[in-house]
């Protein structure tokens, strides 16, 4: 019976992840990737040898009515990102849109999401919160953080090294100086690190030490 299944893979840890989501990756016809090459290597360590196939974002428009057709052919297919739950700030709300349209059954597995530990790490109230993910870059990112800087629950956001502190700095000036931020990374991995405090000391903080890893920055509301 066809199924789409989104899988959770680790996102740092090989050992981060549930003993449904190997056998599913060993059962289903095919399993689409974000990145074939990173997925590899989770199959090599834990030996599965299901058919991948690339799904990321700069092909899935071109792709998506091929894979609808093979699911309403009868077949299972899985899809996963490099790491996390897919289409958390990574590909998968395409598919499964059209899933739903066409009414093919989508099943999402529970699993890794880096946001979740570094919320509870955080210290900051996590009954109520809002994900942004990933800011926009260019277009936008003002007028985005003009309306964040009234908002009253914990905020999460994700962010690459090499921004990192352009967008402290950016947070310092939008949301004030003593504004208190954790901020997480190498979630799972052997360097992994939370620095707490203040938007300036955890600023000062990664200037100094070079920042590395993919991050998650929790604020504090208002």
């Amino acid at each position: 019976m066809s199924k789409l299944y989104l899988i959770p893979t680790p996102i740092g840890n090989l050992e981060d992840i549930t003993f449904r989501a190997l056998r599913l990756l060993k059962e289903v016809d095919i399993v689409l990737a974000e990145d074939t090459r990173t997925t590899k290597k989770l199959f090599s360590h834990y030996e599965i040898d299901t058919q991948l196939a690339a799904f990321h974002m700069h092909n899935e428009h071109k792709v998506l009515g091929k894979w609808i057709a093979r699911l309403k052919g009868g077949e299972t297919i899985a899809l996963v990102s490099d790491a996390g739950t897919p289409a958390i700030s990574d590909p998968g709300f395409l598919l499964v849109r059209e899933c739903v349209k066409e009414g093919i059954e989508v099943d999402c597995l529970p699993g890794a999401t880096a946001f979740v530990p570094a919320l509870v790490n955080s210290g900051l109230p996590s009954e109520k919160f809002i994900f942004e993910g990933f800011l926009p870059v260019k277009k936008g990112r003002q007028t985005r953080l003009i309306l964040l800087a009234e908002e009253e629950r914990t905020m999460i956001f994700y962010e690459s090294p090499h921004r990192i502190i352009k967008t402290l700095s950016q947070f310092m000036e939008y949301f004030g100086e003593e504004r208190f931020v954790s901020v997480s990374r190498e979630i799972s991995k052997m360097f992994e690190e939370t620095k707490r405090g203040t938007m300036k000391e955890v600023r000062e903080y990664f200037e100094e030490k070079k920042p590395k890893g993919e991050f998650v920055v929790i604020v504090a509301g208002k």
